[in-house]
C-alpha cells in the first residue's frame, strides 16, 4: 500500500528543521572557548654581543604569548608552557563555535525565507 508522500515543502522544511538540530546538538559538546591565537616567539636579548642578535636560530625562547584583540586593541598575554596546549585548544574551539553559529545563521535564513514564501503562497489560496 502506497502512503501519500508528504508535499515538497514540507519534507524540505523538515530537513532544515533536522539539520538545525543537530547542529544545536554540536554546540552542547563545545569545551571552553577564547578568541585569539597562540604564538610561539623566538626573541632577541638585545645584549650586543650575544649570539641572538645575528643568528635568527641562536634566538632565545620558545617563549609563548595568547594574542587577542578588545576593543580595538591587541592584547597579548604570556603563557607558562603548561598553559599553551589549554588555550590552543580552546581557541580551537572558538573557531568551531564562530563556525557552527554561521552555519546555523544560513540554514535559519533559508528556512525562515521558506516558511515566509510557502506562509504568503498558503495565504493566497
Amino acid at each position: 500500500m502506497n502512503r501519500p508522500r508528504p508535499s515538497q515543502p514540507t519534507a524540505i522544511q523538515d530537513r532544515y528543521a533536522q539539520r538545525f538540530g543537530e547542529l544545536k546538538q554540536e554546540f552542547q559538546q563545545l569545551e571552553y572557548f577564547c578568541k585569539g591565537t597562540v604564538l610561539k616567539r623566538m626573541i632577541k636579548c638585545g645584549k650586543a654581543q650575544c649570539a641572538c642578535r645575528n643568528h635568527p636560530a641562536k634566538r632565545h625562547g620558545p617563549y609563548f604569548e595568547w594574542t587577542y584583540k578588545t576593543a580595538g586593541k591587541t592584547v597579548n598575554v604570556k603563557l607558562t608552557p603548561e598553559a599553551v596546549h589549554l588555550y590552543r585548544a580552546a581557541s580551537q574551539q572558538y573557531r568551531k563555535l564562530k563556525y557552527l553559529l554561521n552555519r546555523l545563521e544560513r540554514l535559519s535564513h533559508t528556512g525562515l525565507q521558506r516558511q515566509a514564501k510557502q506562509a504568503q503562497s498558503t495565504r493566497r489560496h
